[in-house]
């Protein structure tokens, strides 16, 4: 990985380095001067997000992207030392290991020339304590959130009672902590509101799909950047991110009543739960980076290394999504962009195996917490049988 962001090993497309070198170091010296950059609008993240801008400091007598590259290798390293540690536990497994080391590579260069290594560090390490202390995957929760949003869906599998209040009131101290720092540390903290909700569809996402169809008969858009990203604009654009928002509410809506029913929770439920959470809110979303799918090989590798998790064959389909969007992008971004067949078909690919992915994981999600739990006390305690017996049986003193 190394070999390919510093050019040694050249992959074909654009130079995904140049937002590094380029738009990150440019945030980085405005951020030096004590202020936010309110002037950009492709700064479109959480206020934390400047601790990851301002990291390449810490490495002074480098340059920039050289300690930027560097950082993204060693959070690289703690996620698979992580996993590994844990594989070596009882009841555990070394495939999560495995998984993220194959899961990397095959990303691409993407996987540190964003950030997004560093923030799916923070949520690995905080699933991998939620057994122990849910305190502490509240906190790395709540300090995700800051740094990149989508980490505050960790906590949606806390098991019932004391543990989910335990780490959601954790989060939510942590967050509010942290956000305060950066409101007092430097104007224009919350700045990323305006830039962020004014996004369209970008091009890869699933309901950029419509457009990359419709173009071939006559639809009068086209796809060009706009805030920091490549995006379809032109007729029902809007009616298509209308529709995508839609979905993410839906979707949630649906945990939601999942959350409510859930019975079982077993020791991967919470990293089985924030796969499920952050698979619904990426293949949903209007907008579907590459580096998205580096939260998502994360979660999976959290996943699989519980020997009780069932989400081998979504972790799996995810892995194999992850080797498409190398393709996506940057191999072949410019097909994708002009919509011809390659393009397509490797979007469509790509996405279909994202779909089929959240599918999957959803009904086992469901199927091991809601219905085989309830199956079994059914099929335990008859109908007739008085209350003590019911709590008898319920407590497992039968």
């Amino acid at each position: 990985m190394l070999l390919c962001v510093f050019k040694i090993v050249v992959i074909p497309g654009p130079d995904i380095t140049f937002d590094v070198s380029n738009i990150y170091q440019g945030w980085y010296e405005v951020l030096r001067t004590g202020t936010y950059p309110l002037d950009d609008i492709t700064w479109q993240y959480p206020p934390a997000a400047a601790f990851a801008i301002l990291s390449p400091g810490l490495l002074p007598f480098l340059g920039y992207a050289t300690a930027f590259f560097l950082l993204a290798f060693l959070c690289d390293a703690l996620v698979f030392g992580l996993l590994l540690h844990t594989g070596r536990r009882a009841g555990r497994s070394s495939r999560g290991a495995w998984l993220w080391l194959a899961g990397v590579p095959l990303l691409g260069p993407t996987s540190y020339a964003r950030y997004d290594v560093m923030v799916t560090a923070v949520a690995v390490a905080g699933l991998l304590a939620a057994g122990r202390s849910p305190r502490v995957l509240g906190a790395l929760a709540g300090f995700g959130a800051v740094l990149k949003v989508w980490p505050a869906l960790l906590l949606a599998g806390t098991p019932k009672g004391r543990a989910t209040f335990r780490s959601w009131s954790t989060a939510v101290g942590a967050a509010a902590a942290v956000l305060a720092f950066c409101v007092a540390w430097m104007p224009g903290a919350l700045a990323f509101l305006g830039f962020q909700r004014d996004r369209g569809t970008e091009v890869e996402s699933l309901g950029s799909m419509v457009f990359h169809v419709v173009r071939h008969f006559g639809w009068e858009g086209e796809a060009k950047m706009n805030y920091g990203s490549i995006e379809f604009l032109g007729p029902y654009v809007s009616t298509v991110s209308t529709a995508a928002l839609v979905l993410t509410v839906a979707a949630f809506g649906w945990l939601l009543v999942w959350r409510m029913r859930a019975v079982r929770f077993a020791s991967s439920t919470v990293a089985d739960a924030a796969f499920v959470t952050v698979l619904l809110f990426t293949t949903t979303s209007r907008v579907l980076s590459p580096q998205y799918m580096l939260w998502l090989v994360g979660l999976a590798a959290v996943c699989l290394a519980y020997r009780s998790s069932r989400m081998r064959k979504p972790a799996h389909l995810v892995l194999w999504a992850t080797a498409v969007t190398q393709f996506e992008f940057p191999v072949w971004f410019s097909h994708v962009t002009r919509s011809d067949p390659l393009g397509v078909a490797v979007l469509f690919t790509r996405n279909g195996l994202l779909i089929a992915a959240t599918v999957i994981a959803c009904r086992i999600l469901w199927r091991h917490t809601v219905t085989e739990p309830r199956l079994a006390e059914a099929g335990k305690i008859p109908a007739q049988a008085t209350r003590p017996e019911r709590e008898k049986a319920l407590s497992g003193s039968r």
